[in-house]
């Protein structure tokens, strides 16, 4: 996962692992799993699910050019995120709702309410 760059650091591919974003073949993967060439991955990196299909393997990581030649992904997944990539864009955006700390002005207001200026 990580020579393959789905993850930026080992640690941060050891805990997708261990928290059951990744699984192989069907079955949740351990930490320790070693992959083959032709294992099935289904990863999920944030929102995202990638539904893998491992070409090779490699102890170094690479370029991202090398990286992408480790694995095919299927066509039905990558429509899917795509779709999935477009409605997080579509989607309003979450507004401020009034909570946190007071604007300056806000601050002198309440200020005046309390010494009873009115």
């Amino acid at each position: 996962m990580w020579a393959a760059r789905f993850f930026k650091t080992r640690a941060l591919a050891a805990a997708a692992v261990a928290g059951g974003k990744v699984h192989v073949n069907g079955g949740r993967a351990k930490p320790a799993k070693q992959v083959q060439a032709g294992d099935q991955l289904r990863v999920r990196v944030g929102p995202y699910d990638w539904f893998l299909t491992v070409t090779a393997t490699t102890e170094r990581r690479g370029s991202a050019r090398d990286a992408q030649l480790l694995y095919d992904e299927s066509p039905e997944g990558r429509a899917a995120r795509e779709r999935l990539a477009e409605q997080h864009k579509i989607a309003p955006a979450p507004t401020y709702q009034g909570k946190g700390r007071p604007t300056k002005k806000e601050r002198r207001e309440l200020q005046r309410l309390e010494d009873g200026e009115g």
